[in-house]
C-alpha cells in the first residue's frame, strides 16, 4: 500500500499557529507590566475600540449624541493586551494562509509548466512521425513506380 506524500508544510504551519498563542500570551503579559507598552501600545487601540463599540451600540439603541466615557486605565490595559494578543494570532494565521496560498500557486504553476512541456513534446513527436510517414509514403511510391517500369512477363 502506497502512502501519500506527508504534508510537512501544512504540519509546520499548524505548529506555527499553535505556537503563536503562547507567544501572544507572553507578549500580553509583558504589555501589562511595561508602562511604555501599556501607555503607547495597549491603551490607544483599546480606547478606540471601546469608543467605536459603545457608539455603535448607542446608535443601534437609538441614542444619538450621547457622550461616551473612556475606560479606566486598568480595563483599557486589559482590553488593549487582549486586542494585541488576538491581532498577533490573526497576523500569524494570515501569514500562514498567504504562505500556503503561494505554495499551492507554485505547485499549480509547476504542474501547468510540466503539462505544457509534455504537450510540446508530443506535438514535436507528432510532427516527426508525420514527416516519417511522408518519407515512407514517398519511398513506397518510388518502389511502386519502379515495379511498374518492369516489363510484365508473358505467359507461354
Amino acid at each position: 500500500m502506497v502512502v501519500g506524500a506527508f504534508p510537512i508544510a501544512k504540519l509546520l504551519y499548524l505548529g506555527v499557529r499553535q505556537m503563536s498563542k503562547p507567544v501572544a500570551n507572553r507578549i500580553k503579559a509583558g504589555a501589562r507590566r511595561s508602562e511604555f507598552f501599556k501607555n503607547y501600545v495597549c491603551l490607544p487601540p483599546a480606547q478606540l475600540y471601546h469608543w467605536i463599540e459603545m457608539r455603535t451600540k448607542m446608535r443601534i439603541m437609538g441614542f444619538r449624541g450621547a457622550t461616551i466615557k473612556p475606560l479606566n486605565e486598568d480595563a483599557a490595559a486589559e482590553l488593549g493586551a487582549e486586542l494585541l494578543g488576538e491581532s498577533i494570532v490573526f497576523l500569524i494565521g494570515g501569514g500562514c494562509m498567504v504562505l500556503e496560498y503561494s505554495r499551492q500557486a507554485a505547485n499549480s504553476r509547476r504542474k501547468e509548466e510540466e503539462l505544457n512541456e509534455t504537450i510540446t513534446q508530443l506535438q514535436t513527436e507528432l510532427a516527426e512521425l508525420a514527416l516519417t510517414t511522408e518519407t515512407l509514403d514517398a519511398q513506397l511510391r518510388e518502389v511502386n513506380r519502379q515495379l511498374m517500369s518492369f516489363p510484365v512477363p508473358t505467359k507461354k
